[in-house]
């Protein structure tokens, strides 16, 4: 029997080894390198113009965005015979996690290189690719997605773009309105959605900036992100040759949630290298600022904060180049099967919606804590405009909304979960039934393992229960009125957010020992020990929170015995665990977790 899950949201149902999973650790050398390349850029090209950046100077980030495509960085996910790299998905990840750390620009970087030019290396035919991936991947072309409109937010598919067919059959004519277009004011090639004539569904379009019809707004003025072009576009009977529709007719709604899809996983990514930026501006002032004669690193209270950045920074680390090594498997699953290449691509990401959604979520709010107490470790510095926390404060806000609310993808987590299993995609309602034959009868504590890993894997398949437990409760209770119970639906995508990123950093710091031999593997424990107690604790609230609403007084009690029962961690001084965490930190004054 395989014991790689390739099928998402089976982590729920099955056992994974460390052997099985993919950690940062395990970069090579060519990914290094690009990495490093990817560093270099932000450090001498983007960072000694941030300010200037954000002011929007005129061309400015169309030529940075053009100096990455001369190195080769704009190219690293399209295939070789269009002039890219061709890297695998990790790699791209990576890419992603680095360019994070470049505030606005990343923004930019990820709208060019993701939704602005992955729809025609998986949806263009060989024409399209051939006129547009080449110069896409050198940043002689820049490119765009135009998904949203005025009156279609989450509800993607309601947008009333129009396109018909010309009398003479050679053009697509466009009209309607997109907002919120990231690289708006200077991409020169758009993924465009517009429903044909009375069609239920969007179908896509590449459009050009040159075409007739074609206008734009004026930049828009953010909270955030400020330096990232952002526009509205405009189609007034906008002529498009009636060759470049991406796919078929009515496959644009498809197309359109499938890159959601992978910006999702991306954003997982991104966050990671803002997230360290984040920690090292907070340490850094830490180390330099005194309060009372003392130095701010030195209060407990600091440390507390400190910590806590860093157990949840590496924990979404863990679990993004997890899902992402997973997706780099299915992809060669499905090749060796005989499926073109691209498609590919897209039907391995489809497969793991549910891991891309709680990565996106859990990626955002990582995030979010780590600039609003790295603010706060700021003190009164963090709320001026001079510090680069302030900016990190303002531009993390979008990530919630980005790619999807945290709200949306909540429920596309519990959703599909629970259709798959319906389905029998995923052994889901198989594997609730046996913890109902057992939830009754737990004794009054669990047993932990004397081995440290082996306890691990107790408390995340204690974590699998109880999340297993409550969705059998929501399914039994809710029925067909679950898909409107979203307080529900959110309960159970927290308990499988939080299990999922708790089951990653167990297998990584597993195999950081176990493979790789990290020498100080001691303070990573304490990642961990710190992880799973918190994580517990948020299984247990979701769990509890379900359980008194949809729940009789009466019924209860024995749920509230099973939950307390699957949420327990073995003791341990939390206090001192932490203060290791932040003294490490501190000593090292940067992020030195990813030993890579």
């Amino acid at each position: 029997m395989e014991t790689k899950a390739l099928q998402g949201g089976e982590f729920l149902v099955r056992d994974t080894k460390y052997t099985d999973v993919f950690i940062p650790e395990e970069f090579d050398e060519e990914q290094l390198m690009i990495a490093q390349s990817c560093a270099d850029f932000i450090q001498s090209e983007v960072i000694p113009v941030t300010d200037r950046v954000d002011e929007h100077e005129e061309g400015l980030m169309p030529s940075l965005l053009k100096k990455a495509g001369e190195l080769g960085l704009l190219g690293i996910s399209v295939p070789e015979e269009y002039g890219g790299f061709g890297q695998n998905f990790v790699t791209s990840m990576l890419a992603s996690d680095i360019m994070g750390t470049g505030f606005s620009f990343s923004v930019a970087f990820s709208a060019n290189t993701g939704i602005g030019t992955l729809p025609i290396v998986y949806y263009g035919s060989e024409e399209l690719k051939q006129k547009y991936l080449p110069q896409l991947a050198t940043g002689e072309l820049l490119g765009a997605y135009c998904l949203t409109e005025p009156g279609s937010g989450s509800d993607a598919n309601s947008g009333s773009t129009k396109a018909v067919l010309s009398e003479d059959g050679q053009h697509w004519i466009l009209n309607g309105q997109k907002m919120w277009i990231t690289n708006g004011g200077f991409a020169d090639v758009y993924t465009v959605f517009a429903k044909v004539d009375n069609d239920r569904v969007l179908s896509a379009f590449v459009v050009e900036r040159g075409y007739p019809g074609i206008s734009f707004g004026a930049e828009e003025n953010k909270m955030g992100i400020r330096g990232s072009s952002t526009t509205q576009v405009f189609f007034n009977d906008c002529k498009v040759p009636v060759n470049n529709m991406l796919g078929n007719r009515g496959e644009g709604f498809r197309i359109a949630l499938n890159i959601l899809n992978l910006g999702r996983i991306k954003l997982g990514a991104n966050v990671i290298g803002a997230s360290k930026a984040g920690i090292e501006y907070s340490v850094n002032y830490a180390n330099e600022r005194k309060q009372f004669r003392a130095l701010l690193s030195s209060f407990p209270a600091i440390k507390y904060k400190l910590s806590e950045q860093v157990v949840r920074a590496f924990a979404n680390e863990s679990a993004v180049y997890r899902i992402s090594s997973n997706v780099d498997d299915a992809i060669k699953m499905y090749v060796a099967q005989g499926v073109d290449k691209g498609i590919a691509n897209v039907d391995a990401q489809r497969n793991f919606v549910i891991e891309a959604a709680l990565i996106k979520v859990y990626g955002s709010e990582m995030l979010d804590y780590v600039v609003d107490e790295g603010v706060q470790i700021h003190g009164g510095m963090g709320f001026s405009a001079e510090t680069n926390i302030e900016r990190m404060y303002r531009d993390s806000r979008i990530n919630r909304i980005f790619e999807g609310t945290n709200e949306i993808n909540r429920m596309v987590v519990s959703d599909t979960l629970i259709k798959k299993g319906m389905k029998k995609e995923i052994e889901l309602l198989s594997a609730t039934e046996e913890v109902w034959n057992e939830f009754k009868n737990l004794p009054a504590k669990p047993q932990f393992d004397a081995d440290y890993y082996n306890r691990n894997k107790q408390y995340v398949n204690n974590f699998k229960k109880a999340t297993l437990l409550m969705t059998k409760v929501a399914i039994e209770k809710l029925g067909k009125k679950i898909s409107m119970s979203q307080e529900v639906l959110f309960n159970l995508a927290d308990m499988m957010m939080q299990l999922y990123v708790a089951e990653s950093t167990w297998l990584r710091v597993e195999k950081m020992e176990k493979v790789k031999n990290v020498h100080n593997i001691e303070i990573y424990k304490d990642i961990l020990d710190v992880l799973q107690y918190e994580s517990a604790q948020i299984l247990k609230k979701a769990a509890t929170d379900e359980m008194m609403s949809i729940l009789g007084e009466g019924e209860q009690c024995d749920f509230i015995k099973a939950i307390d029962f699957y949420t327990q961690v073995k003791p341990f001084n939390l206090v001192e665990a932490r203060r290791r965490i932040a003294d490490k930190l501190i000593d090292d004054n940067k992020y030195t977790f990813s030993t890579y």
